[in-house]
């Protein structure tokens, strides 16, 4: 597991969004209001210790309710 947590938005890209969606996006409040929700810490029994590294559980678990909000 790479427990890296959710990482910055880079700020060249927060203004870039901003400016396209004033109103944000439902991607966009669902990182901003959830984040601290997607800590790696409770899925990381999920994640095995062996074989190649993976992506941080927080962000599997982001990706994954994203994706369900878009169907």
């Amino acid at each position: 597991m790479r427990a890296a947590g959710l990482a910055d938005v880079p700020e060249q890209t927060a203004l870039v969004a901003a400016a396209a969606f004033p109103k944000g996006t439902v991607a966009m409040r669902v990182r901003q209001e959830l984040a601290e929700v997607f800590a790696d810490e409770p899925f990381a029994s999920a994640f095995g210790v062996r074989g190649a590294p993976s992506l941080s559980p927080g962000m599997v678990a982001l990706v994954t309710v994203l994706q369900f909000a878009e169907t």
